[in-house]
């Protein structure tokens, strides 16, 4: 799914690197920019966008104050410099806050948790096929349908594919939320799999590309009902 969005920021260094994060993911597409919250509340009135990406301390008229306007939103992420207006903005029913100065790792897991809400909230959308997983020393692009499981070791997780491996330091809640339900289960505290991948499953023990995954006894249950069994 190609999600449609904009940028409201008034510092042109913060509206550039939003430009540049933007760029870097394939299913966003920016439609536009503003410096001030009138001007994109005029377009917001003749033009449908997803997305936006909204400042809080800005002239004339506070991000807070454009959101209290707005009888309908697109989905809101909020950057800002200042922490105070969280809850205010989680009353407005924005769906994230980025404080400043935020990594990319950060504006991507904010972004990919909207692209999951809206492939949810519209079934007949295209699924989302890939993600981005933060290595020491880059961003890859990763397809999911690749992905066999997901290795636990202690700091890192490996991401394990047919023909490499990939390290991170995110959290398994955190990979496994960018992932889809129906097809990836954690099965043990230190291994999540593709349930797809599955070539057989022997006692306790899953077989995945020639690897044997322990199935942990507090996970049995779910996993066994997973795949019906």
């Amino acid at each position: 799914m190609r999600l449609t969005c904009i940028i409201v920021e008034d510092e042109p260094p913060a509206f550039e690197k939003l430009k540049d994060f933007i760029g870097r993911v394939p299913f966003l597409e920016l439609a536009n920019g503003f410096e001030n919250a009138l001007d994109a509340l005029h377009y917001l009135q003749e033009h449908r966008v997803d997305l936006m990406f909204l400042d809080i301390q800005m002239e004339h008229l506070t991000g807070i104050q454009m959101l209290e306007s707005m009888p309908e939103k697109p989905y809101v992420i909020i950057t800002s410099a200042y922490a105070d207006y969280a809850l205010k903005g989680y009353e407005l029913q924005v769906f994230d806050y980025l404080l400043k100065p935020y990594s990319f790792e950060r504006f991507l897991a904010a972004v990919n948790k909207v692209c999951e809400d809206a492939n949810r909230k519209n079934p007949s959308a295209m699924p989302l096929t890939h993600i981005f997983i933060k290595t020491e020393y880059r961003v890859e692009n990763v397809s999911i349908d690749e992905i066999l499981y997901i290795e636990g070791m202690q700091a890192y997780l490996r991401v394990v594919l047919p023909c490499k491996k990939i390290m991170t330091k995110q959290s398994f809640r955190s990979l496994l939320s960018q992932l889809p339900e129906d097809v990836f289960i954690q099965v043990h505290k230190s291994w999540a799999v593709n349930i797809r991948k599955i070539e057989s499953i022997e006692r306790s023990r899953i077989k995945i590309g020639g690897q044997f995954i322990p199935i942990g006894d507090t996970f049995k249950e779910g996993f066994h009902k997973r795949i019906n069994l």
